[in-house]
């Protein structure tokens, strides 16, 4: 088949030769075919191991193999065909319980798990190895725990998710104290903003009215400055002949003292006068 080869034995000896699986020829009066099947078996075990604490824990175990064609010889000779009887099963339980013995039962239940069938393997892959099987994985299955240990676990369990359970509430209120602390100082900062907005806007308006104001000064300063500079004696002279004119050519009764340099006028009468 294709998940086995075979070995002749004739007369009681076992060939050295090893069949690839198909047509296999062979006399029937002399020779026997033994079929070695070469696929990966499932050898299940229900055994009881011992922990640390000398408790007795009920497991349900696996153990996947499978033979190395090349050997099929070499196990017939030295083991047999009831190999897993003969050898895996005795490596599987002393190894087991030498292993087992360094846990805790709780230990075995959860978190060791996984190193303990590692180590268990290792066992096995030591002796049966060289034999010509090839360990590929040992799987606790099942743990069963004592009844009074399997409580105290769960109690302590369920402690420890009601533990988690209020810590988690715990911080979601602290998470919310901090937002709303987040929110307020938020808050502040935005009126902080604020305010020293106005402030910086009411100081930015003062500074430009007071610039706008020092500019006026500063304009009607200089149309000061270019009046006097205009404001000549020939200049005034004739800005008081134009007076004069001005005046002479009005109907009202007028007196006009003067020194020659600079009038005293003084009108008297009424229009028409």
């Amino acid at each position: 088949m294709p998940d086995q080869v075979g070995v002749k034995r004739t007369f009681g000896r076992i060939q050295d030769n090893v069949r690839p699986p198909g047509l296999v020829g062979f006399n029937p009066f002399t020779t026997m075919l033994v079929r070695v099947p070469i696929r990966t078996m499932n050898l299940a075990i229900t055994e009881n191991l011992p922990s640390k604490e000398g408790l007795t824990i009920r497991s349900e175990s696996s153990i996947l193999y499978r033979i190395q064609p090349s050997s099929v010889p070499q196990i017939l000779k030295e083991t047999g065909m009831a190999f897993e009887e003969m050898l895996i099963l005795p490596v599987f339980r002393s190894a087991a319980s030498d292993v087992c013995s360094e846990y805790d039962a709780k230990n075995m239940h959860s978190s060791k798990r996984a190193e303990i069938e590692e180590k268990i393997k290792q066992r096995l892959i030591e002796v049966c190895g060289p034999k010509g099987f090839v360990i590929e994985s040992v799987l606790l299955k099942s743990i069963t725990l004592p009844a009074g240990l399997s409580k105290s676990i769960e109690a302590k369990l369920e402690a420890e998710q009601d533990a988690l359970r209020m810590q988690f509430v715990l911080d979601r209120q602290k998470q919310e104290a901090q937002r709303q602390i987040i929110d307020a100082e938020g808050a502040k900062e935005i009126a902080r903003i604020q305010a020293e907005g106005k402030k910086n806007a009411t100081i930015i308006d003062a500074e430009a009215r007071a610039r706008g104001n020092e500019i006026e000064a500063e304009g009607i300063k200089k149309a000061n400055e270019l009046i006097s500079l205009s404001l000549t004696p020939n200049v005034l002279k004739f800005k008081q002949i134009e007076a004069f004119q001005k005046l002479s050519a009005s109907p009202n009764t007028k007196t006009i003292v003067t020194d020659g340099k600079t009038p005293i006028v003084n009108m008297l009468g009424n229009e028409g006068n």
